[in-house]
C-alpha cells in the first residue's frame, strides 16, 4: 500500500461542498472518481477541511492509500483529464504512512473577498461578496485583533455545529483594502462550522459603523450566536492554505493571483 498526497484546486460554485452526498455534485465524489479510474481500483480520500457548498479551494490538501504504481505525473496530468474545468489536481507526492491530511495539520488558513463598489462586478460574481456601502478597513481590523488567540467561538459558530468543544485559537486575522477589495486573512489551528463566514459578517456590521467599537469583544464575552452577524455569503470565501510539520516536505502554495497579491 502507498500514500499518496495531491494539492487540489476547485471553484466550488457549481458544487454541494467537498463532501461526498447523494444525488447531489461533490467534489470529493469527482475526484475519486477519477482517482479510481487512473488507479483502476476504488480510491477513498480523505481532505484537510471540508469547505461548505459555493466555497471555493486553491490550497486543499488530500491523501489516499493505493496499491497501483503510477508517475507523479499520473496523479496530475492523468487524473486532470478526467476530471471537469472547476476541478485541478496541482501536485502529487508519495508520503509516510504517518501523514494525515486532517489530523497532521497544524494551521488553515482562509481568505474571504469581498468587492466594495457601489455598482456590482460581473466577472467576479460567484468570487467575491460585493458590498455597496463603503467599509472601514481600518476599524475591522482593529476589532478582528480581539479574536486573537484561543477563545470560545460560541458566538461565531453555526447553530448546528457538531463539534465537542468551541474553543479554537486564531493565530492571524488581518483587514486590508486594495482598491475596491477587502481582503479578510484569518489563520486558525482549525474552524467551527460557518466560523470564518459568521466573523466576516460580524466585521462588515462593524465596516458600515452599524455597531460601536469593541463590539467584537462583547461578541466573544456573551457566547451568544444570536448577538452576532449574519453569515456572509460562501462565495467569497477560499482554503488557501494549510500547513503542515515541515519534516513532510510539502509544497509551499503560493498566492499568485489577482485575488491573492
Amino acid at each position: 500500500m502507498k500514500k499518496i498526497v495531491l494539492g487540489v484546486e476547485y471553484d466550488g460554485t457549481f458544487y454541494h461542498g467537498w463532501q461526498r452526498q447523494k444525488n447531489v455534485k461533490s467534489i470529493q465524489e469527482e475526484i475519486e472518481n477519477a482517482l479510481s479510474i487512473v488507479a483502476d481500483q476504488k480510491i477513498n480520500t480523505v481532505c484537510a477541511g471540508r469547505t461548505d457548498a459555493g466555497v471555493h479551494g486553491i490550497g486543499q490538501v488530500i491523501h489516499f492509500y493505493t496499491t497501483s504504481i503510477r508517475k507523479k505525473i499520473s496523479w496530475i496530468i492523468g487524473v486532470n483529464s478526467y476530471l471537469s474545468k472547476y476541478i485541478s489536481i496541482i501536485w502529487a507526492k508519495e508520503i509516510s504512512d504517518k501523514f494525515h491530511a486532517r489530523y497532521s495539520a497544524i494551521t488553515r488558513s482562509y481568505r474571504y473577498i469581498i468587492y466594495n463598489n457601489n455598482v456590482r462586478t460581473a466577472i467576479f460574481q460567484n468570487k467575491v461578496h460585493h458590498i455597496y456601502k463603503k467599509l472601514d478597513a481600518k476599524k475591522m481590523h482593529f476589532e478582528a485583533q480581539f479574536l486573537l488567540g484561543e477563545h470560545d467561538f460560541t458566538s461565531f459558530r453555526a447553530i448546528n455545529c457538531q463539534s465537542n468543544s468551541p474553543y479554537r485559537n486564531i493565530t492571524k486575522i488581518d483587514v486590508r483594502r486594495i482598491d475596491d477589495w477587502i481582503i479578510i486573512d484569518i489563520t486558525a489551528n482549525s474552524f467551527l462550522y460557518h466560523m470564518v463566514r459568521n466573523i466576516v459578517g460580524s466585521l462588515i456590521k462593524i465596516g458600515v459603523s452599524v455597531k460601536k467599537d469593541f463590539w467584537i469583544q462583547e461578541l466573544l464575552n456573551k457566547k451568544n450566536r444570536h448577538d452576532a452577524g449574519i453569515t456572509a455569503p460562501a462565495k467569497g470565501l477560499y482554503l488557501v492554505n494549510v500547513e503542515y510539520p515541515l519534516y513532510f516536505n510539502l509544497p509551499i502554495k503560493k498566492q499568485d493571483s489577482i485575488f491573492f497579491v
